[in-house]
Formats: C-alpha cells, structure tokens, sequence
C-alpha cells in the first residue's frame, strides 16, 4: 500500500549531475599555466607537461594531492612536488576546506547551479523538472534549425573559376552540357589567378584540386572515361548566382568610369577621344566575339570527335561544318609565337633514369627551348606557343595559346623496338603516328652500337623491319648510335622549324571539321600555314578513349597476322568485297574468325 505520510525527500527524480570532464580541473590549471610559462620561455619542459596533461585528462578518478599522481605516467618527482607546493598555497589562501575539485574560475557558478538542482527536489513531483525540460527543449530546437554555413568558392579561385566556366558554357546554343579536362582547364585559366597544371612553389596543388571539393559539396558530377564534367543542379544555381554577381559588378564599375568621365567634362568642353573611345569599344566586342567563337569551336570539334552529331543529317552537318569554319578563325601572326619542343614525360623518368636524363641535360647544353608534358601519342613533338606578357596584379602570365607543327617522332632503341614487334605495340604505335593528324611522322632509331646482336630476334629481322617502316608505311627513320646524336638531331630540328615558320602566319583549324588542311609546301610558300590545336590533338590521341563499334572493329582486324592498318581500313569501307582487297586466303580466314561457331582450325 501506498502511504501517503513518507517523506518526498526520498523520491529523487529528475536526470543524474553530469560528470565534469576532468575530475581535477585544478591540477589541470595548474599543469596548464606551468606548460605556457615554458612555452613563453623557450623551454623544453613544456613537452613534460603536455604529455603530465594529457595523462591527466584520462584519469577518471579525483586526486587527493600531488603525491597520489606518481601514479600516473609522465608524472615524476618534480611535478608530483610542485602540485604539492601549489596545494598548501591554495589551502592557505582559501581555507583547509576548500574544495580542490573544482576550478576557482567557475566554483561560484557550480555552487550556485548545484543549490538550483538540489531546491526542485524538494518540490512537488508535478512541478520538479518543468523549467529544466522547457530550456532543454529550447536549446535541441536551437541546435536543430542552425543552418549549415553554404559553400561559396572565392573568387578567382579554381573553384570559383570551373563553375563560371561550366555555367557559361551550358548557356551557349548547340552546349554538350560538358566539358572535358583539358577544355575546361583552358576555358578556366584567365577566370583563375592560380595555375591549373603547375603547383606553387612548396606546395603539390593546383587549382584543379579543388575540383575534388566541388564533388564533395554536390555542385559537380564527374562521369564517364575520359572523365566528363558537368553541374549537378545546385551547382547550377550556384553558378548562376556567381555569374549574375560578377556581371552586376562589372556594370557598376564601368558606370562608375563613365559617371567620372562626365563629372570630369564640362557642358561646353568638346570630347576628341569620342571617336577613340569607340574604336577601342568595337575591339573589345570583337575580341569577345572572337572568345565565344573559340568556345564554340572546341564544343563544335568534341562532339564531331565523339560521335555526337549525326551523320545522317546532311542539312545539319553542313551546317555545323559552316560553323566550325567560322568559328575556328584565330590566328598567330608572325613573331607573335616561339617553336617550342615538346618532350613526353615518359623521355624524362622510369626506367633507366641515369640515360633519360642525358637527354635533358644535352638539349639544355644545346640552349633548346623545350617543355616536358604528357603527350598521348608519340615521344617529340613542336608546338608554335603564342608570346603572352604578364598581367599586373596576377601571379603568373596567362595561358598562351598553342598550334601543332606537322612534325612527330617516335624514338626507338634496339631493344625497344625488339620488345614493341614481339607484344605488337609496333604495328599499334606506327598506325596511331598515321592517324594523329600531323603529315610529318618521323621514327628515331638508336642502334646502340653491337647491342642489337644479343637480343630474342635477329638482328636482320630487326633492320627489316626498320626498312618496311621507311619503304612500306612510308615514314621517315633517322638513324642515330645513342642518345647524344639524338639529342643533336633534335637540336638541329628544332632551329629547322624555328627558321621554316619565321615568316609564316599560322591558322588554327579543326581536323575532325575541315579534314587536313591542304599541303604544306603551298602554305609556307604562301607565308601561311593550317594547324591543329595542341588540346585537341592530345585528346583526339587518347589511346583509350570510349571507342565506335567500328574502331573495335578495326582493332580486332588488326589482330590477324597480314592484316595491317590500311587492309582494316579498306575492309571497314568495302565489307562487302573482302576477296578482291585482301586475296581469298585471307579473306577465308577472317570469315571462320567471325562465322564459326566452335574453336578454329
């Protein structure tokens, strides 16, 4: 039974005191004014103590003085003395009873807070925890409508930069709403004040590195191999927002210009610099004109590269081929540009580093100007790079443009070249070099002196091979003895070129769009000549881009012995008529690899 005379002292409800998170807050002070003072001081100590702190903290218990932290680890003689000194200081300044557990700082408010929990419980039961749950309810409301702080990248940031530059492009007619890494890089550069492909100075980032956080945050989508970019919806609107802001300000500042040039002249002053003013007005439009154009262009060129326009429809092909011509109109103008080397990364590390390094160190010795990169196809190339001169305020020059000079060679030792014919990255390799788009393929042959005598094939098959490259798929072998004639060759190379374009005004056109460009002798007899870009160059050279049905095709043809590029090639043309372009035997042969149902004979 119930009875009704017990004492409500008993009854205790209500949530438990929450435990302090050290139980010695005062040993702790003092631990923590001791470590500060050594900091100040210069001294090492300061590590002693830092260590005596953190054992402190995880001990759960409440220590009655010095001599029971020995104990602990990282407390010695001399600590266990000075909390004991500090001790007997603070029974004398506060009393013998003066409690040791908790702080000075906050020992009023935990006496007071202590006084508040102990009144209710000799309250009704109705009425104990009334005023506690309200506050505890209030502050879960506060902690669970406090809104996540919005991302916003900074301005001319890489971040900043790749969503203006993802956003612009999507608002364009005909967009693939993507981009790929290397358009995007070049579309983003004068948009950021960091570089995209060079890290600082000390430091391994760059500004693509924040498209990582981009993903992160859910304003950018990565899909596909090669990777495409593009942004996701709130991405979008994030864009938007940062584009709507950059153009607001620049309207504010050139109405500002234009409010001081008013201010500045008077009713009857006559303006001279009107006509200037227009003149320089009309530039700039067709200067932007000129950049959506360019923008245009890249977009028109990587949907023709991935099959995104349809063959079928001739009006609309026309159409964009018309475009594309238009758009693809930038020029470099003689002595607007350097012939720069292009040396693959591969040249220059792995393998045996001591002999690739030699080469670097010769063509440094010989004054080339060159540039170390990644190149998909071939080991040398040249590049005619645009002269850009420094922007005040910005860190580094912006990213001058770059054309492809017809010109690529394949470097081969012996022993590379054994290797490359037995795993059949020979054939691969010469029928890349053909299809890259550049009319000049060169191979560089190192014979290393007797080397080639005690490779896995003969030496002769070997030189036949190196003869069949020259005679039979037409390319032309320069033969070298190691790796300083090499070096020499693409010195003398070099200043060839440099000599052959000096007068020359040099055209950007799109392969997949206007086809090769006509022959290169008129147009430097002509003072002009028709280049490809150096991004879509590199990236029409992917070796494992996403491929058509009809590049697979292809692939598996050449897999057959006899089948060479130009045999695939004409089988894709005329699939119907295999026995007249490639002979009955052959042709019998590639009809059991596709038609018959168990293994081969």
């Amino acid at each position: 039974m119930f009875d009704a005379n017990m004492p409500t002292d008993q009854v205790c409800l209500g949530r438990k005191r929450p435990v302090p998170s050290c139980p010695n807050p005062l040993f702790l002070q003092w631990l923590t004014e001791l470590r500060d003072s050594a900091k100040e001081k210069g001294l090492k100590t300061q590590y002693v103590y830092q260590k005596a702190i953190n054992s402190l903290k995880k001990y759960p218990l409440p220590l009655k003085n010095g001599k029971e932290a020995k104990i602990l680890q990282n407390f010695g003689d001399g600590i266990c003395k000075i909390l004991d000194e500090r001790l007997q200081k603070h029974y004398r300044e506060h009393g013998s009873d003066a409690p040791i557990h908790l702080a000075t700082s906050c020992q009023g408010s935990n006496v007071a807070s202590s006084k508040q929990m102990e009144e209710p419980r000799k309250e009704p039961s109705g009425n104990l925890s009334e005023p506690m749950k309200r506050t505890q309810r209030e502050v879960r409301k506060e902690k669970g409508t406090k809104k996540k702080r919005e991302y916003v990248p900074q301005k001319r940031s890489g971040g900043y930069a790749v969503l203006l530059t993802l956003y612009r492009h999507a608002q364009m007619p005909g967009s693939k709403g993507f981009m790929f890494r290397n358009e995007l890089q070049t579309e983003a550069q004068p948009l950021c004040e960091k570089s995209f492909t060079v890290p600082d100075l000390g430091s391994k980032y760059t500004a693509w590195s924040s498209v990582s956080t981009l993903i992160q945050k859910d304003l950018l989508v990565k899909t596909h191999n090669p990777a495409r970019y593009s942004l996701t919806d709130q991405g979008l609107a994030l864009a938007e927002r940062l584009d709507s802001e950059e153009t607001g300000m620049a309207k504010e500042h050139g109405e500002q210009m234009s409010g001081e040039e008013d201010s500045r002249d008077g009713p009857d002053v006559v303006d001279l610099t009107l006509v200037e003013d227009e003149e320089e007005q009309e530039d700039k439009e067709s200067c932007r004109s000129s950049k959506t154009s360019e923008r245009l262009a890249t977009a028109l060129s990587v949907n023709q590269a991935t099959g995104h326009i349809s063959e079928s429809d001739a009006a609309g092909k026309s159409q964009t081929l018309e475009t594309g011509r238009t758009a693809m109109g930038w020029h470099l103008p003689p002595g607007s540009y350097d012939i720069v080397l292009c040396v693959d990364v591969i040249e220059t590390t792995g393998g045996s580093s001591g002999r690739k390094q030699e080469l670097v160190k010769e063509l440094q010795r010989n004054c080339v100007t060159f540039d170390i990169r990644k190149l998909n196809v071939g080991d040398f190339l040249w590049v005619a790079r645009e002269k850009v001169t420094p922007v005040p305020g910005q860190l580094r020059p912006p990213v001058g443009k770059e054309l492809v000079l017809d010109y690529i060679i394949e470097r081969k030792r012996m022993d590379d070249l054994c290797g490359s014919i037995i795993d059949g990255r020979f054939r691969e390799q010469k029928f890349r070099l053909k299809r890259c788009g550049l009319r000049k393929p060169i191979y560089l042959v190192e014979e290393c002196g007797s080397a080639a005598a005690h490779l896995s094939i003969p030496e002769s098959t070997l030189q036949q091979a190196i003869v069949n490259t020259q005679v039979v798929d037409g390319f032309f072998v320069k033969r070298v003895q190691d790796v300083k004639e090499s070096a020499a060759y693409l010195t003398i190379m070099t200043r060839y070129l440099q000599k052959l374009y000096h007068n020359c005004t040099l055209f950007c056109h799109s392969r997949e769009l206007e086809g090769d460009g006509g022959d290169e002798s008129e147009q430097t007899a002509n003072l002009s000549c028709s280049l490809m870009a150096f991004t879509e160059f590199n990236y029409g050279a992917i070796k494992n881009k996403c491929q058509t049905v009809r590049e697979v095709f292809a692939r598996q043809l050449m897999q057959i012995s006899g089948v060479s590029g130009d045999k695939a090639a004409a089988v894709l043309e005329h699939y119907s008529t295999v026995s007249r372009n490639l002979g009955p035997a052959l042709s019998r042969t590639i009809y059991q690899l596709y038609c018959t149902r168990g293994p081969l004979s």
